[in-house]
């Protein structure tokens, strides 16, 4: 079939297999041609299809040589239907690792559940014994209590009182006001059920329990922090609450895995486009500009330049700290002269001068490659086959 992108709102619903593995292809690239990491040896992954889970994957591997394990909810192609783009940045990565010699395996199914849980473990121990670095980087809408079966789904609200500023149709470049209404109780419970710590620590409660975590094992999950204009939206939120939760875990774990030289971690990332950040309101009118703005100083990357950095400069530097469980990898997106011109254009723009005060451009084209279209040498007129296998799918 001719695969075009096909947009609704905020995602895609179509995704180009090429192009998938042209972008896994590019990231691989860079992180070959940088210094080995002298990292982790077998690595699970949970949430490993795209984004900064996928990236890690990719640094694990191709950086310091590791065996990995990725856990992903993703589903194939079916008749007309293309596969999720997650399927197919998979299919590639375990192609490139292979080449590589490279021992991968892909589980696809529900993170948050006890069977996916064990059958991972099993895995782990019939394959690698154990692994010496997990890696937490989960984001679902929603989430079944595997005890319990209560079903949580998340928001993207305030709290305490509504909040109104400027967003962006990305697609269209119109710039509105958006007012957003408060978030209830029960909605700050679900969303920190779905975003929050439990299953992370669950995953490190299981592995220990089973003596699939080495001793001397790290673990680390991903957070946000942001500027102050995304605080009332993002950190004073419903997901700042999960995201509390997540670095209150963090800590649960650094005091469960420290007997036995173990580490937890939060890593706070720099804003980039991905197809979370996509949806929450004000955040892609400020990733626009925090581009065109990092771009202009030399200090953007993209998200394996970030795990990159996380993997060689925190994670497995000797010179790192580890009395601090968070890892702050946004230190050049927050830094004060480069905030100072992010807020000084966010007071300026307007529908009329978007494409001159933020690279909308360059965000618009970082939205489609994410689902494998706008990638450099890829066909899109060609006939193209949906269907494309994961090799060492479990």
């Amino acid at each position: 079939m001719i695969i075009k992108p096909k947009t609704r709102g905020f995602i895609c619903t179509t995704a180009h297999p090429e192009g998938c593995a042209k972008q896994i292809e590019q990231q691989i690239e860079y992180v070959k041609a940088q210094k080995k990491i002298q990292g982790p040896a077998n690595v699970l992954v949970v949430g490993a299809s795209t984004g900064y889970g996928l990236a890690s994957r990719i640094a694990a591997a191709f950086g310091a040589g590791a065996n990995t394990i990725g856990v992903f909810f993703d589903r194939a192609a079916e008749g007309a239907r293309t596969a999720t783009a997650g399927w197919y940045n998979s299919a590639a990565f375990e192609q490139a690792a292979q080449s590589q010699g490279l021992k991968s395996f892909s589980i696809v199914g529900d993170a948050f559940s006890n069977e996916i849980k064990a059958k991972t473990i099993d895995l782990i121990k019939s394959e690698f014994g154990q692994v010496d670095l997990v890696v937490y980087s989960v984001a679902s809408p929603r989430r079944t209590h595997p005890d319990t079966g209560e079903t949580f789904t998340s928001v993207i609200k305030p709290i305490g009182e509504a909040y109104s500023n400027k967003t962006m149709n990305f697609h269209t470049g119109e710039v509105t006001m958006t007012s957003i209404e408060p978030a209830t109780e029960d909605e700050v419970r679900q969303t920190i059920a779905v975003m929050g710590g439990e299953d992370w620590k669950m995953w490190i409660d299981q592995l220990l329990e089973a003596g699939a975590l080495a001793d001397g094992a790290t673990t680390v999950a991903y957070s946000y922090i942001g500027p102050e204009i995304t605080h009332p939206i993002y950190r004073e939120g419903t997901i700042g609450k999960a995201k509390n939760d997540l670095e209150q875990s963090a800590h649960q774990l650094q005091a469960l895995l420290s007997d036995k030289g173990g580490r937890a971690f939060v890593s706070v990332n720099k804003a980039l486009v991905t197809q979370s950040s996509s949806a929450i309101p004000v955040v892609p009118l400020y990733i626009s500009a925090l581009y065109r703005v990092m771009k202009e100083n030399g200090l953007h990357e993209n998200c394996i330049q970030q795990m990159y950095r996380l993997f060689s400069e925190h994670l497995y530097n000797e010179n790192a700290k580890d009395g601090n469980s968070l890892i702050r990898i946004d230190d050049w997106e927050m830094r004060e002269d480069i905030q100072a011109e992010v807020m000084k254009r966010w007071a300026q723009v307007e529908t009329n001068n978007v494409d001159e005060l933020t690279d909308l451009v360059g965000y618009r084209q970082d939205f489609f490659q994410l689902f494998g279209f706008e990638s450099e040498g890829v066909d899109y007129e060609a006939d193209t086959d949906a269907n494309v296998d994961i090799p060492n799918l479990v």
